[in-house]
């Protein structure tokens, strides 16, 4: 009786380890250095987690939908995608538009967000939000379980537009 209550429980913690997948929840991301980004979606894209998008990711934070494959990516009802033109410091210490980083920016995106980008006018320095029904449509939905929601802070209401709008001019080279 002992051999089999041993084996039972080295079973189910063999099943159990080999079922846990690690989660990461983004929110409230508003983004930062082109390169700070490529790096830590680089490492996160070989840990074979998913990415739950759970609320603001913008800038620099979106280059997580080039760097992760698209099928460990959803987004919940709260995520929102905001995208701008990369730019530097000019020499009067003014944001300046930098057309390279731009299109280095772009290429990384999937297709569809390509596509959905362009139809609005293309990256520019004046932030666009994907949200709502089109993003859903772009990712699968994804619904905060007990694993994910555990490091998940308290809800907040969302922020208001001009608040949303200071998340533009994150992204540095």
């Amino acid at each position: 009786m002992r051999f089999l209550t041993g084996l039972l429980a080295t079973v189910l913690l063999i099943a159990c380890t080999g079922a846990s997948q690690a989660v990461v929840r983004i929110a409230d991301d508003r983004g930062g250095r082109i390169g700070t980004y490529v790096d830590k979606y680089q490492d996160l894209r070989q840990s074979g987690d998913t990415v739950i998008i759970d609320g603001l990711c913008a800038s620099a934070c979106t280059i997580v939908l080039g760097a992760i494959p698209r099928d460990r990516i959803c987004v919940t009802s709260h995520a929102t995608l905001g995208f701008h033109a990369a730019w530097d410091f000019g020499s009067n210490g003014r944001a300046v538009t930098n057309p390279e980083a731009t299109q280095m920016l772009y290429s990384m995106y999937p297709s569809q967000v390509r596509r959905w980008i362009a139809q609005r006018g293309g990256l520019t320095p004046h932030m666009l939000f994907l949200r709502g029904k089109q993003l859903q449509a772009m990712y699968k939905p994804c619904y905060l379980d007990a694993q994910a929601s555990t490091s998940r802070p308290l809800r907040r209401a969302p922020p208001p537009p001009e608040q949303l709008e200071s998340a533009r001019g994150q992204l540095v080279r």
